[in-house]
């Protein structure tokens, strides 16, 4: 989902239309979306070929709440550096769209309406894990990792794994091995995706003082970082394998091996010296990951039985 740019002039009073577009960038909706295709085969895999599809539904919907506020509090906290750059400084909070203040506190209510909306319609082990999701994204990943190491994304990558855990213990109470392995998956996934990004808006970070790796390392060196956590991500999908079907190990070998030739590409141009485009990686990394998941959805929807039963 796309949220219009706003353009304001300085001084001139924000439309009520404008502002409520605001609230909604906030949230970042394209992230929201790529969390929740996280969350549906998760829980499907979960109960293979049975799950309450009201389940799924309220399941979505507090994972929805406690993303968007994580995100509205994330765009608190980095308000001063979306100002710095390019490709943020017609974020909500960059261009005075919403105040802070009240930027703050819709991402406050959210947060905490997704907490009990959790605990209301699925458990409290569900609920706990959002809270804790949020107050690791926004507390640790934003307020401290993401100034102050080149490896921020590495360790506040794990914010973004905790859909398949929230999923998970939805349907199930607990936490099974399945879902380690596909918070493994995201977590490795995370790292080449962002860098790949962070490659070619480098001087965005670097005018903001983020020290994003690609600020702060050569090229080859990230990109030779991006084919190792490439590889981990990789194997992790295989990891999967033993409780999934047939059709989930076809897809993840197969796409497993295009996410590698993708990722191979691009440090071997670097290493070449070759002019290279690193947002075709990050752009592909979405896809990858999309045709995975939703081939394990559709492995479990339809239980095809386990390679490994």
């Amino acid at each position: 989902m796309r949220v219009r740019e706003v353009h304001l002039v300085e001084g001139a009073p924000v439309r009520f239309r404008d502002r409520m577009l605001g609230y909604l960038a906030l949230t970042k909706p394209r992230v929201i979306e790529l969390l929740l295709v996280t969350t549906i085969p998760a829980m499907l895999l979960a109960h293979r070929g049975s799950v309450d599809p009201l389940l799924i539904l309220n399941t979505l919907f507090g994972g929805m709440l406690a993303a968007a506020g994580a995100n509205a509090l994330n765009c608190v906290a980095d308000a001063d550096i979306d100002k710095l750059m390019k490709r943020t400084e017609r974020r909500p909070l960059a261009r005075a769209t919403v105040p802070r203040s009240h930027a703050l506190v819709f991402g406050l209510a959210l947060s905490v309406a997704s907490f009990f909306w959790l605990w209301w319609t699925t458990n409290m082990l569900s609920a706990h894990l959002a809270a804790a999701t949020i107050a690791f994204y926004v507390l640790i990943y934003t307020l401290v990792l993401k100034r102050r190491t080149s490896q921020n994304v590495v360790w506040g990558g794990a914010a973004g794994c905790m859909p398949v855990m929230i999923g998970w213990s939805a349907v199930t109470g607990t936490i099974g091995w399945q879902a380690l392995v596909m918070f493994a998956i995201i977590f490795f996934w995370t790292p080449p995706h962002t860098w790949a990004l962070a490659m070619k808006y480098k001087d965005d970070y670097r005018a903001a003082g983020v020290p994003m790796l690609p600020v702060v390392a050569t090229e080859q060196q990230v990109t030779k970082q991006i084919v190792i956590y490439t590889w981990l991500t990789v194997l992790a999908t295989l990891a999967l394998i033993p409780g999934a079907g047939w059709l989930y190990a076809s897809v993840a070998t197969l796409a497993g091996a295009w996410f590698l030739v993708m990722a191979h590409r691009l440090h071997a141009g670097v290493r070449r010296g070759e002019s290279v485009k690193p947002l075709r990686l990050f752009l592909q990394s979405n896809n990858y990951l999309a045709v995975v998941f939703v081939a394990l959805a559709v492995d479990s929807a339809i239980a095809l039985p386990t390679i490994f039963p």
